[in-house]
């Protein structure tokens, strides 16, 4: 049995802001715990529980404001669903991996596990408010709690917890969820159907010419959309979980109710002001007028 390292946990109707990244609160973990390499999206390699380069005394980002610029695109579209701040403030009691050296490497291997179950937790809280899922609200809102259970577990167990265990649970009832979203959508829809393009986990859409393609309900669950020309299209009520939209053109594109969106997908991806996104995102800085 995993050891549960806090006698008081949150209620699991938590809202998104506790699952959005708290900069403030970290002590910088992304800019240290995760490798990256010398690419499009990095200017050079770094070592997983090396300290980047720009990462200053008070851990903030001495080039934040210029990360794309100097060649860092992939800071920029990187999100941690708010497990810098959980692992900072709540796994660790806000003791520093500078302050207490010998917490570092466990702290660096409890954040990406962190973040996987915080990511669950956002797309749970998701699934929760969409009202043509209700018929399995429970099963969703009994996930959330375990999963919000399981990040205030002490870091050793989290370093022993099975997460592509939980991970599998929970995609499961989101599947269900977006089965169920999309299919009533379609009922309703009583116009013709949408471009047919390949479907599914893994669809290869490299450099597709998808402009003004009518993707209404598409099942686009981690399609690769790299550099696809969506301009002007429809995406309406799209399960976009997982998709990479890295570089693809959304620029007068309709991604409002599209189905478990990130931040972070918008982010690598380009679009003007008329391309529209959920209330509850922003438009990028480098997206076009």
């Amino acid at each position: 049995m995993l050891e549960n390292k806090n006698d008081s946990i949150p209620s699991p109707g938590q809202n998104r802001q506790a699952m959005q990244a708290d900069c403030e609160n970290c002590f910088g973990l992304c800019c240290v715990a995760l490798p990256f390499a010398a690419s499009t999206d990095f200017a050079v390699d770094k070592n997983a529980g090396q300290p980047c380069r720009n990462l200053q005394p008070d851990f903030r980002c001495g080039v934040h404001t210029s990360l794309r610029q100097l060649g860092f695109r992939g800071c920029t579209v990187f999100d941690c669903f708010g497990a810098g701040q959980k692992v900072s403030q709540t796994t660790f009691s806000g003791r520093d991996w500078r302050q207490e050296p010998g917490s570092a490497k466990l702290m660096f291997e409890v954040f990406p596990v962190m973040r996987q179950l915080q990511e669950l937790l956002w797309y749970l809280t998701e699934a929760l408010t969409l009202e043509p899922a209700r018929v399995i609200h429970d099963e969703l809102g009994a996930a959330l709690e375990e999963t919000e259970r399981l990040t205030h577990l002490s870091p050793d167990s989290l370093m022993q917890l099975d997460v592509a265990a939980q991970r599998g649970i929970v995609n499961a009832l989101l599947l269900r969820t977006s089965e169920l979203v999309r299919e009533e959508a379609r009922r309703q829809h009583k116009g013709p159907a949408g471009r047919k393009i390949r479907q599914g986990r893994g669809a290869d859409l490299i450099g597709a010419n998808l402009k003004g393609a009518d993707l209404r309900y598409a099942n686009l669950r981690g399609a690769y959309l790299i550099a696809a020309d969506l301009r002007g299209a429809d995406l309406r009520v799209a399960d976009l979980i997982g998709a990479d939209l890295r570089d693809a053109d959304l620029r007068d594109a309709d991604l409002t109710g599209s189905l478990f969106l990130t931040q972070a997908q918008l982010n690598s991806a380009k679009g003007n002001a008329r391309t529209k996104v959920p209330p509850s995102f922003v438009h990028p800085a480098h997206w076009s007028a």
